[in-house]
């Protein structure tokens, strides 16, 4: 006879319900702050459903979300297979900028031809940034954390670098580099824009985010690759006695997080900036990625509504300041949703500390009967 499961049971497996309660506490914690400020929270709550939730509001949470689910899908894959990838900010970067440069200097090239050859630009800057990291982790054993943060910089660095090249650089006083070729775009024709009643960026980017969403989903569950860096995720030692190439699973999980995290800077360039400005501090979606990837469980399909959300989260947010709510507070929100999320693992191990409790105590044997054993 199956056993009923108690709600503390319930709630300890269930990791949806951690992500649910950890966004509530979130929204709790911005609404006690608006208190404390004096501002209404319904007031300020009811501005950030109402800008996303018209149909030109809800396009420009899709173009705010588009980099992010492909970047937390990036993350998302190397957590899968037992990599914390932190660098897809450089990956981010470097894919960004390769895409840039072949969007300036190729641009003469027809549409059908130049937008495949920007995407695959910046997957493969991207990729490459990411395997540079895995090499100095699988041949000298260097910590790929502590490596990735570096690369972030050298990416920084080299990213205001090329901008300042006189053939990339824009003709006139910005401190950017030229906009990429109207052939280079992805954005939707301003005809279409202009029916549908869309942002003006609306572009058509979302479509390669759900293509590598089920690209992303289909590698990790139903392909022999997917297998086996999932088992070196679980435990490489383990994937190592089975017959499983450890180093060139970490290596093959880094190049593809990294080709993702690239094609996120290239679909944000093409579909959004058009141009990359000389850098003042990083952009940051390196680590929004990280978010999304927390708040979508990891899972393709979760880190795709949670990019969604996440896009809603930052273009809504961008409008508090119309009702005296500071922008900031979607930080605070954000921080806090990840702050619990993080710390979820207790109510995962609730219900293990529940049964060692109830479980009886196994009496001490007599110390005749132990003398007798020992002889």
């Amino acid at each position: 006879m199956t056993k009923k499961k108690s709600f503390l049971d319930f709630v300890s497996e269930n990791r949806f319900i951690h992500i649910l309660l950890s966004i509530l506490l979130g929204f709790l914690v911005g609404a006690i702050f608006l208190a404390i400020m004096g501002l209404s929270v319904g007031e300020a709550y009811g501005r950030l459903i109402s800008s996303v939730t018209s149909l030109k509001g809800f396009s420009y949470v899709v173009v705010y979300a588009i980099p992010y689910i492909v970047v937390g899908l990036s993350v998302a894959f190397s957590f899968k297979t037992g990599v914390f990838n932190i660098g897809a900010e450089g990956q981010f970067v470097v894919g960004s900028m390769a895409a840039a440069v072949v969007g300036i200097l190729a641009g003469n090239l027809p549409k059908p031809l130049l937008i495949p050859l920007c995407f695959l630009a910046a997957m493969a800057a991207g990729a490459i940034w990411g395997v540079i990291v895995g090499f100095l982790k699988t041949r000298w054993g260097i910590n790929e954390v502590l490596s990735m943060i570096m690369f972030n910089w050298i990416a920084f660095y080299l990213s205001n670098f090329i901008a300042g090249i006189p053939a990339i650089h824009s003709d006139g006083t910005a401190e950017a580099t030229k906009n990429i070729s109207s052939n280079a775009s992805t954005l939707l024709s301003k005809d279409l824009i202009n029916r549908l009643g869309l942002a003006p960026t609306a572009n058509w980017g979302i479509l390669v985010a759900v293509v590598m969403t089920l690209l992303v989903w289909f590698i990790i569950e139903k392909t022999t690759l997917g297998y086996e860096l999932k088992a070196v995720g679980y435990n490489k030692f383990a994937a190592e006695y089975g017959g499983i190439h450890v180093n060139r699973s970490i290596l093959t999980a880094l190049a593809i997080s990294g080709a993702l995290a690239g094609l996120g800077g290239a679909l944000q360039l093409m579909g959004m900036g058009s141009r990359i400005s000389v850098f003042s501090s990083q952009e940051g979606f390196g680590f929004a990625g990280i978010v999304v990837a927390l708040i979508g469980c990891s899972n393709p399909f979760g880190v795709f509504i949670a990019g969604i959300f996440y896009g809603a989260l930052m273009y809504g947010g961008s409008k508090l300041n119309l009702v005296g709510a500071p922008t900031q507070l979607i930080n605070v929100i954000v921080g806090t949703v990840v702050f619990f999320i993080a710390i979820s693992v207790i109510f995962e191990n609730l219900k293990y500390l529940k049964k060692k409790a109830k479980a009886p105590v196994k009496p001490a044997a007599p110390a005749a009967e132990k003398e007798g054993e020992q002889k």
